[in-house]
């Protein structure tokens, strides 16, 4: 199976698991615990922390562990307004966020507050003219994904930042999709609040952060409420072997992010000229512009999009978000960019990790143009 399914999940790095084996197998302590296996616990938890903080140009104290990028979305979005105590605020967000945004943002509404929802541009691109335009004097919040999961578009997150800033307008941002590729440094990009999760860098799944910007301060209500673990932000007992497991992850990001960067996109650019070649221009590249070097993402017309996944068994692609495929529906993010049912249906998502090889692109290449030529000898359109 040759994996190009890297922005649904990525294979747990050998680092992060050597990291995590003794927590698993030797060590179980709470960090919690006031005791010596208790502190050791808890020293590995902040080291694991300043590892995280470090890939971000953030301080260990900024960072708050949650079960992940939703569970952090969830906490960033109504935990500000929560705090604040405002009712009926205004807020802006893009019509292509990930469901953990939307069915949040969503969810907000249902409590009485106002979304002001953005439509890309026909590449997938939110600009900041756009934001700024929608900006009202009771906007309290504005939630961008830094990278786009099913385009890889990358938005003016650093344009965008010091503004909202000195409106003292919060600004969230989702970077799941960035952390692993995109060089950050909140030291430099004054964003308020910003969500992490360890699977899509090569650590475990089930473990995620929430960047939370000390000055100036962005306060949050609590959503779970127990011990008063993490600052009183998020009670819960820590999984040390997810916490360390992550860090040794981000650890091994930071060492290679550049260079990796630079080899997978030229990858992506050979995956994309191959297609192109085998299929004589006949498809569409969704997503244009800055994009992020891993995420490619081609529409296919004249084909049935279901048929064409399943002559790919020895691929792992997909249509989209893997957070949306048990809807069985097209793509929302492409169907936002204009396409029609069918096309946004007939479209892959090929995206590549740090172990994708020259090889692998080539024989997927070969793969997916072989099917799609199939298909519409079949069924000519």
């Amino acid at each position: 199976m040759i994996d190009l399914d890297h922005a649904a999940t990525t294979p747990l790095a050998a680092e992060a698991l050597d990291a995590m084996w003794p927590w698993l197998s030797q060590r179980h302590a709470n960090p919690a615990s006031d005791h010596a296996d208790g502190r050791r616990a808890r020293q590995a938890v902040e080291q694991a922390r300043g590892e995280v903080a470090d890939l971000m140009g953030a301080a260990p104290a900024d960072l708050v562990w949650t079960s992940g990028a939703t569970e952090s979305i969830n906490l960033a979005l109504k935990g500000a307004l929560e705090f604040r105590g405002v009712r009926g605020a205004h807020l802006v967000s893009s019509r292509i966020e990930h469901k953990a945004t939307l069915d949040t943002l969503r969810w907000l509404e249902a409590q009485g507050h106002r979304v002001t929802w953005l439509t890309p541009d026909r590449e997938g691109r939110i600009s900041a003219d756009q934001v700024r335009a929608a900006l009202r004097p009771d906007t309290a919040l504005v939630s961008l994904m830094w990278v786009n999961n099913e385009l890889g578009v990358i938005n003016p997150i650093e344009a965008l930042a010091p503004e909202l800033r000195a409106r003292g307008i919060l600004f969230h941002v989702d970077a799941a999709q960035a952390a692993a590729w995109l060089p950050i440094d909140l030291r430099q990009v004054p964003v308020d609040l910003l969500s992490l999760s360890a699977h899509k860098l090569y650590g475990p799944k089930g473990i995620g952060a929430l960047y939370v910007c000390r000055r100036p301060r962005a306060r949050l209500s609590p959503q779970l409420h127990g011990g008063g673990q993490e600052q009183g932000m998020r009670s819960g007992t820590l999984p040390t072997h997810q916490i360390v497991g992550f860090g040794a992850a981000a650890r091994a990001v930071a060492a290679q992010r550049s260079e990796g960067a630079t080899r997978v996109a030229a990858l992506r650019e050979r995956l994309w000229r191959a297609l192109s070649e085998a299929l004589a221009g006949q498809l569409q590249r969704n997503g244009g512009g800055p994009v992020a070097p891993h995420i490619l993402n081609v529409s296919f017309d004249g084909v049935d999009g279901e048929a064409l996944r399943a002559r790919l068994p020895g691929l792992a692609v997909s249509s989209g978000a893997a957070c949306s495929s048990a809807t069985r529906e097209p793509s929302f993010v492409l169907r936002a960019l204009g396409h029609a049912d069918a096309l946004a249906d007939a479209s892959l998502r090929l995206s590549l990790g740090r172990g994708t090889t020259a090889a692998e692109i080539d024989a997927a290449a070969a793969a997916v143009a072989d099917a799609v030529r199939t298909l519409r000898n079949w069924a000519p359109a």
